[in-house]
């Protein structure tokens, strides 16, 4: 289950790559992502 929800992410490159260099901007861009995958 867990390793299903990391392939999720995989599929937004922000995730995947790291790019945001603060990890507070790196944090809420996976809890949006967490609560767009729940939503959908």
């Amino acid at each position: 289950m867990v390793e299903r929800l990391f392939c999720k992410f995989k599929t937004y490159r922000r995730l995947a790559t790291c790019y945001d260099k603060l990890a507070c901007t790196f944090e809420a861009f996976l809890k949006l992502t967490s609560i767009l995958l729940w939503l959908h």
